[in-house]
């Protein structure tokens, strides 16, 4: 392929990433997160951080009131309103934001976790290998963990009967399908989320899927937004509804043109560059590969220098912590010191009164 073709496959790839239709960034600026969905490193694995705007809508994982009629302990599970609830004591439940794929719609009713994996290994059914060979073949003898692993992090296996019913709970690198139907996995959560509901749950963990009647009488209707987020089905979020299908349809609108004129472009250059002579094309073969080198060398010049900023933030706090822990000793030997000179106070007390050390009193009566 030519240096042309590479540029124009790596420009059509961008345009058409930016195709999948997501509610309009409103910012250009370094994403943000909220506390516990930070990046994180997990037995080898780095765990990117959940993006603020993933997490909006009441995403993030939230201690809530529950009105259920299950027990403590009780995961219940809500494909309608795409939420989970690992329910506490005193009517109180931790809520998740779930995904929910086709396989996540096919069970109802009650089982057990009867396994728990971290970084589990995944391998498609016989009948996904059948129907899409082009997506699933190369994995039929199976995918290692990892974190293209499309269980994720952690997963939770539903059993009914002592047996593997193939519903599960686990994470995703996806996170922005929380909330939304997708067209694969069962039940996903953010990884973050994942790994913390794999914490608090046991072996043997009941587990209920709620039916649609039981959602309608705990949630109330749910309806999906112009973005396919599940919201609840209110006048205001269907009149919302409409006004964003509106900027959606011009967003796509504005993206296909891109696409087109990206593609157009990309023919022209291809055109002229196969227009040029041997020598020619040698020239500029050189040019782009010089113009690739610079901007390997500029990449790995800001990874030096991001990573020399995070050892020295490393430092910093390390020394921080270290000189708080010195001064937390300093205090404790000074109290003990303290303790030890009113308990010699306190007995020396008592020996000018004639009290003996078995019947002297604490220290402010023994001064009284």
């Amino acid at each position: 392929m030519s240096p042309i073709l590479r540029l124009v496959a790596l420009a059509s790839f961008s345009v058409l990433a930016a195709c999948a239709t997501t509610p309009p960034e409103e910012s250009s600026t370094a994403p943000s997160t909220k506390p516990g969905y930070e990046a994180v490193e997990d037995d080898g694995f780095m765990i990117e951080a959940v993006e603020e705007r993933h997490l909006s809508g009441g995403r993030e994982r939230t201690e809530v009131a529950y009105n259920g009629p299950e027990s403590a302990g009780t995961i219940v599970v809500d494909t309608f309103a795409r939420k989970l609830y690992h329910v506490q004591e005193g009517g109180r439940a931790m809520r998740y934001s779930i995904a929910v794929g086709r396989e996540g719609l096919s069970f109802r009713g009650s089982g057990v976790i009867g396994r728990k994996a971290k970084w589990p290994s995944w391998q498609p059914t016989a009948n996904m290998v059948r129907t899409r060979p082009d997506l699933y073949a190369e994995y039929a003898g199976g995918m290692a963990g990892g974190l293209d692993n499309p269980l994720g992090a952690r997963a939770m296996y539903l059993y009914r009967g002592g047996r593997d019913t193939m519903f599960r709970i686990h994470g995703t690198i996806q996170n922005a399908t929380i909330g939304h139907a997708t067209s694969a996995g069962c039940i996903r959560l953010y990884n973050q989320d994942a790994i913390y509901l794999f914490e608090q749950v046991e072996m043997g963990t009941k587990v209920k899927v709620r039916s649609q009647e039981e959602s309608l009488e705990l949630e109330g209707p749910y309806m999906d937004d112009a973005w396919g987020l599940a919201v609840p089905e209110t006048p205001e979020n269907a009149a919302r509804k409409e006004t964003d299908l509106v900027a959606k349809a011009e967003q796509e609108a504005a993206e296909a043109k891109a696409a087109e004129e990206a593609a157009a472009k990309a023919a022209a250059e291809q055109a002229a560059y196969d227009a040029m002579s041997d020598e020619e094309k040698a020239k500029h073969d050189e040019k782009l590969a010089k113009a690739a080198a610079k901007a390997e060398a500029l990449a790995e010049k800001e990874k030096a220098k991001a990573e020399a900023l995070a050892a020295k933030e490393k430092a910093k706090a390390e020394a921080l912590a270290a000189k708080e822990a010195a001064a937390a000793e300093k205090a404790t030997a000074k109290a003990e010191k303290a303790a030890a000179a009113a308990e010699k106070k306190r007995l020396a007390a008592c020996t000018r009164k004639g009290i003996e050390e078995k019947d002297c009193p604490p220290l402010e009566a023994a001064n009284g």
